[in-house]
């Protein structure tokens, strides 16, 4: 998958032949091995019968000492036809969706050279048919997707076909049906998180706040979305400083990129005579295309190289508003997106300037490398006016988070439990993991300035919590949870349906959250500070 796939994208974006989007994959569900394949993988446990088509006894698959358990895997080349792939299913009782989707991607990265595939279920996986196929999609299409545009030599196989084999009478069962509707939302949720890992996975002088401003506007027409970007000169009419003072060295312009999503009538109707509005959920992205530090400068080590990834929140974000009107969301969601470099220009903003966010608030300036926050805070004031039912924010925002919860779990914040355990149910669903760290206003005296309202770092612990506290002076009464992803934004290998770089980390769990929000289910909340 590429950038090259979308509309209206900077002219030194081209495809490459090695290069196919989700959403160019043939994906069929039948209840046969088909023939002209190129790799066939069956799923086999450590005990039961072994499938037919397999042509093998689980004495000889022993004695090459795979015995079922999770991830194994063996190859079996065949005379004629395609490979056989065995992978381990680990025991029926541990055969979840979150273990398919995994088993499903060991498969896809197995087959990694093969562009036409199917994964046989067999009796493994005693699931809904279409958690099945939703799970398998998953698997395979992430673990296949590689970030390969600017390397125009690559002999990365791009996936052409995927069967998925179930034990079905016929492929125009009620079984087979539901597992299409299954294939159907994996595809979709598989393609808009490629598309959150090609925005992060971009060099930060191939994307810029402009340019993704213009793919915003392409994605826009494709989904149904309604898009609004401000330029500077809007920006400065907004009075959003926070933007502002974190643009000042760069040569780049920054952008606000509005994307809005209305369910249309036949999911959520206009309200008449009384009848309720839909949802509305906001959700805010930081989109720092290139972090420096500014003057704060970062050293120069591996994670700065990662600081293209910067706008991995807002990758995530204008991802999953994609999928929203393919899955027919009931609810509303806005979204505003905050994107510009931090550079250290000589008109960078300085330690000890204060700057005045949108609304009115100062902040004095104490570490420019403290800059997420104060783009986030301009956002989440500007997300507070449209009067959402609540707001979640996404954010690379600390290594404190990273810190303390590794590379495998982002942090979760809110002044709303009932809308932190909706993000958390979110991310049980996608095995995106989160976990909650406490908003803890104890620390809140941290922030204090001598010449302005907030100072925008706090002390030498409790990072991540500090961060918080921040942007919650921005959110009012507002039901609100923050992601920090800062840990979990990209990966150092191939790891199951994760692939090397940005993992696109975010972009699932909004996706479900938004699909179940639920403006009832969210008490009001009032900050205690």
């Amino acid at each position: 998958m590429s950038l090259g796939t979308y509309k209206l994208i900077p002219e030194s974006f081209t495809r490459t032949p090695s290069q196919t989007p989700a959403s160019a994959v043939g994906i069929l569900v039948v209840s046969e091995v088909p023939v002209g394949l190129d790799a066939v993988g069956f799923l086999i446990g450590p005990d039961g019968p072994l499938p037919l088509t397999l042509g093998a006894e689980r004495a000889t698959l022993v004695s090459a000492g795979f015995t079922g358990s999770i991830g194994q895997t063996l190859l079996l080349p065949q005379p004629n036809g395609p490979i056989f792939i065995v992978v381990g299913a680990g025991p029926a009782d541990a055969q979840d969706a979150d273990l398919l989707r995994d088993v499903a991607a060991t498969f896809a990265r197995a087959a990694q050279r093969y562009p036409r595939i199917a994964l046989a279920i067999g009796d493994t996986f005693p699931l809904d048919a279409a958690t099945v196929g939703q799970a398998v999609v998953e698997g395979v299409l992430l673990a296949r997707y590689r970030y390969v545009e600017l390397q125009p030599s690559s002999d990365h196989c791009a996936l052409v076909t995927l069967d998925i084999v179930l034990d079905t009478p016929s492929t125009g069962s009620g079984v087979a049906d539901q597992a299409r509707v299954g294939v159907r939302v994996g595809e979709i949720t598989a393609r808009a998180t490629n598309l959150a890992r090609d925005l992060a996975n971009t060099p930060p002088s191939h994307l810029t706040a402009t340019d993704l401003g213009t793919i915003a506007i392409g994605l826009g027409l494709e989904h149904g979305l309604a898009i609004d970007v401000f330029d500077k000169q809007q920006i400065i009419e907004l009075g959003c400083g926070g933007l502002l003072g974190v643009n000042a060295g760069s040569v780049e312009e920054p952008r606000i990129i509005k994307v809005t999503y209305s369910p249309p009538p036949t999911v959520g109707a206009a309200p008449t005579d009384g009848e309720a509005p839909p949802a509305h959920l906001a959700l805010v992205g930081k989109g720092i295309m290139y972090d420096s530090g500014g003057i704060s400068l970062k050293p120069s080590d591996p994670m700065h190289l990662l600081m293209k990834m910067d706008m991995a929140g807002a990758a995530a974000v204008l991802a999953m508003m994609t999928a929203l009107r393919a899955l027919d969301c009931a609810s509303a969601v806005t979204a505003f997106l905050m994107c510009t470099d931090n550079m250290p220009g000589g008109s960078a903003m300085k330690l000890g300037d204060v700057l005045t966010i949108r609304g009115g608030t100062t902040v004095e300036i104490k570490n420019t490398d403290a800059e997420g926050r104060l783009v986030m805070s301009d956002a989440l004031v500007l997300a507070g006016e449209e009067n959402p039912d609540a707001i979640i924010d996404v954010a690379t925002l600390t290594g404190a988070a990273l810190m303390a919860l590794g590379t495998h779990t982002a942090a979760v914040f809110g002044n709303n439990q009932a809308l932190v355990d909706r993000a958390i149910a979110a991310s049980r669903a996608t095995a995106e993991s989160i976990w909650q760290l406490p908003l803890e206003h104890r620390y809140r005296p941290q922030l204090k300035s001598d010449v302005a309202d907030l100072s925008n770092m706090g002390g030498k612990y409790a990072g991540a919590t500090a961060a918080a506290l921040f942007l919650a002076e921005f959110v009012k009464d507002v039901p609100w949870a923050h992601l920090d992803i800062a840990g979990t934004m990209q990966s150092e290998t191939d790891e199951l349906w994760n692939t090397k770089g940005a993992t696109g980390f975010g972009t699932r769990l909004l996706i479900d959250l938004a699909l179940n929000f639920a403006a009832d289910s969210i008490a009001p909340t009032r900050n205690t500070r």
